[in-house]
C-alpha cells in the first residue's frame, strides 16, 4: 500500500475523532469561541511539528505563488470551519460530520477542473453514493 494512502487513512480517523472531541470541548461555551481555542492549539501545535521536520533550507523555496495559494487555501479552511463549529455546536456530530464530508464531490470536480484528473467511473460512481447518502441524511427524521 503506498504511504500517502496510508496518511490519508490516519488522517480519516484523527479527522473522526476530532469531530467527538470538538463536540464534548463546546459544552457550554459558543462554537465560534471554540473554533477560537482549537485554532490557537493547531497554530501552535503546527509551528512546533514544522521547527522538527521542516528544515531550514526548505523556506527559501517558497515562491509568491504558494503564498497566494496557501492563503487562499486558509481563508477556505477558516470558512469551512467556522459553519462547521456552528453546526457542531447545534446538531448531531454524526449528522454533521456525515454532511462535511460531502466536500469530497467539491474536490473531485475541482480536480477535474483544475487539475484535469481523470473523472472515473468508480470516481463518479463513489461521487454519486456519496450525494445519495447526503439526500438520505438530510431528509431522514
Amino acid at each position: 500500500m503506498n504511504s500517502w494512502v496510508i496518511s490519508a487513512f490516519v488522517s480519516m480517523f484523527f479527522a473522526g475523532c476530532t469531530s467527538v472531541i470538538a463536540k464534548k470541548g463546546l459544552e457550554g461555551i459558543s462554537g465560534d469561541l471554540g473554533l477560537t481555542v482549537r485554532t490557537c492549539f493547531v497554530f501552535v501545535f503546527t509551528l512546533v511539528f514544522a521547527s522538527f521536520v521542516v528544515p531550514m533550507k526548505d523556506w527559501s523555496a517558497l515562491k509568491s505563488s504558494n503564498w497566494i495559494w496557501l492563503g487562499a487555501s486558509a481563508v477556505t479552511t477558516t470558512l469551512s470551519w467556522i459553519f462547521y463549529y456552528r453546526a457542531l455546536k447545534l446538531g448531531d456530530v454524526a449528522t454533521v460530520a456525515l454532511i462535511d464530508k460531502g466536500s469530497v464531490i467539491v474536490a473531485v470536480i475541482l480536480a477535474a477542473i483544475v487539475f484535469h484528473e481523470s473523472l472515473s467511473l468508480s470516481k463518479c460512481l463513489g461521487a454519486g453514493l456519496i450525494v445519495a447518502g447526503l439526500v438520505v441524511i438530510s431528509k431522514w427524521p
